[in-house]
C-alpha cells in the first residue's frame, strides 16, 4: 500500500517541495549545457574492471570478442561461435563466468525490439526490518514514504541523461535505470553510464548478466501501454540503443552481493561503457546532456536533499514512465563494518534500481548515489556512499576504456 505521508511537519513539506524545483531546473540546464570537466584526481584503479566484446565484431579476437576472452570462453567450454545465435541462454552454472576479467557483451543487433523491452521485468533488491535496524547506531530514524512524482515530458528536455538499463538473466529479461555522466578525460564526448552493480552482476552467488544495454530517454513522452501497442523502435529509443561494451562494478559487490543487498549493498554501483549499436557518434553528443559525478561522499547531515530518479516497473507502476523523489536524506547502515548508506522517502519500485541519485552544487546537478536497496513495503529506497573506491573505480574505466 502506498501513501502520501501526511504525518510530516508543513515546514519539511514545503523545503522538499522546493529541493525537487531546485533539482528539476538544475537537471533540465544540464539537457541543454554540456560543459568541462575538472582535474583528474590522482588516484589508483581498483574494483571489478571487466572488458566485453567489441560492438562490431573488431575487438581482435575470435568470434569479435576482445583480444584473451575467446580463450577464456572456451576453458568454460563455451562455443564463441554460437554465443550470438543464442548460445547466451545457457546459464548453467559452469558455464555462468562471474570473475571481473570474465564479462563478455557482445552486440546481437535487433534483440532489444519494442516488445522485448515492454516485457522485461524489474530487477529488485529488498531488505527486511531486522536487516535494515542491524546496527541502531549508524542509522537514522526510517523516513516517512515519499510518493513518487511522474517526471514531465518530453523526457530529453527535463532529464535528458536518465534512461533504462536492460540485460537478461536466469529469470528472463530484466530491466534497471541508469543515467550519462561525464567522463573526465574526454569532456563533451562521455559513453559511459552510471547503474547499480546488481544490474550487472548477480554478486556472490552468480555471475554477469547478458546483453546488457542502455537506452536513453526511453519512452520519451512517456506513452501508456496502449498508446505503444504498436511503438517504433525510435518512439521506444529516441536515442537508439546503447550495448555495453566494457564494464565495471566492484569486488565488494561480486564477492559479497546478494539478492537481498548482502554485505556487497553499499558497495552496489558499477560503470558501463557503451556504444551505439548503430552511428558513431558519443553517447554524451548523441543525447546532449552527461552529469558530473560527485565522489566527495557528503555526510547524510550535511545534505538538505537529494533526489532519485529511475523508471520503477513493480506494481503500482509498469516501467514505461519516469519518475522521482526528492526528500532530504538520513543514514541506514546493515553492518557496523560496511560504510554508511544514504536513504530516502520513495514509493518507487524494482525497475528504478540504478537509478541515478543527484543534489544540487553550487547550481550544478550532480550524482552523489544510485539506487540500491529498498524494503518490501516499497517505502524508502537506500544508496551506497561514492567515496574513493567508486571514484577509483571510475577512474579506471575512463582512463583505460573512454577512449574506445
Amino acid at each position: 500500500m502506498r501513501s502520501t505521508p501526511v504525518s510530516a511537519a508543513p515546514r519539511r513539506g514545503r523545503r522538499t517541495a522546493l529541493a525537487a524545483a531546485g533539482l528539476v531546473a538544475a537537471l533540465t540546464l544540464t539537457a541543454t549545457a554540456c560543459g568541462g570537466s575538472e582535474d583528474e584526481a590522482d588516484t589508483k584503479p581498483g574494483g571489478g574492471t571487466s572488458q566485453a566484446a567489441d560492438a562490431d565484431g573488431t575487438g581482435g579476437g575470435e568470434g569479435g570478442l576482445a583480444a584473451g576472452l575467446a580463450d577464456r570462453l572456451n576453458e568454460h567450454g563455451i562455443d564463441v561461435d554460437k554465443w550470438k545465435d543464442g548460445g547466451w541462454k545457457n546459464w548453467d552454472e559452469d558455464k555462468w563466468l562471474s570473475e571481473a576479467k570474465d564479462f563478455v557483451n557482445p552486440v546481437i543487433e535487433g534483440l532489444w525490439q519494442p516488445d522485448r523491452m515492454k516485457s522485461a521485468k524489474e530487477a529488485d533488491k529488498t531488505v527486511t526490518t531486522k536487516d535494515a535496524a542491524a546496527d541502531q547506531g549508524a542509522t537514522d530514524p526510517e523516513p516517512a514514504p515519499v510518493e513518487a512524482v511522474a517526471e514531465k515530458k518530453p523526457y530529453h528536455e527535463n532529464a535528458a541523461p536518465v534512461g533504462k538499463v536492460f540485460f537478461d538473466s536466469p529469470e528472463g529479461s530484466m530491466v534497471c535505470s541508469g543515467t550519462v555522466i561525464k567522463d573526465v578525460n574526454h569532456p563533451g564526448k562521455s559513453n559511459l553510464v552510471w547503474t547499480a552493480g546488481h544490474c550487472v552482476h548477480a554478486g556472490g552467488t552468480g555471475g554477469w548478466y547478458r546483453n546488457i544495454a542502455f537506452v536513453p530517454s526511453y519512452n520519451d513522452y512517456g506513452k501508456s501501454e496502449a498508446e505503444l501497442a504498436n511503438a517504433t523502435a525510435t518512439e521506444m529509443a529516441p536515442y537508439g540503443t546503447w550495448w555495453a561494451d566494457w564494464a565495471s562494478t566492484s569486488n565488494q559487490w561480486i564477492q559479497g552481493g546478494s539478492e537481498s543487498g548482502g554485505d556487497g549493498a553499499a558497495y552496489d554501483y558499477s560503470v558501463l561503457h557503451v556504444k551505439p549499436e548503430q552511428g558513431s557518434k558519443s553517447l554524451e553528443e548523441t543525447v546532449g546532456a552527461a552529469l558530473e559525478v560527485d565522489f566527495s561522499a557528503p555526510s547524510a547531515t550535511e545534505v538538505s536533499s537529494m533526489g532519485a530518479w529511475g523508471y520503477p516497473a513493480a506494481a503500482p507502476y509498469n516501467g514505461l514512465e519516469m519518475f522521482k523523489c526528492v526528500d532530504r536524506p538520513g543514514r541506514l547502515s546493515l553492518s557496523p563494518s560496511l560504510p554508511t548508506m544514504y536513504r530516502i522517502g520513495c514509493t518507487m519500485t524494482g525497475g528504478s534500481s540504478g537509478g541515478g541519485w543527484f543534489r544540487v552544487v553550487d547550481g550544478e546537478t550532480k550524482l552523489v548515489s544510485n539506487t540500491s536497496i529498498g524494503p518490501l513495503e516499497n517505502t524508502w529506497l537506500a544508496g551506497p556512499q561514492l567515496g574513493r573506491a567508486a571514484e577509483a573505480l571510475y577512474q579506471d574505466m575512463s582512463k583505460t576504456y573512454g577512449g574506445q
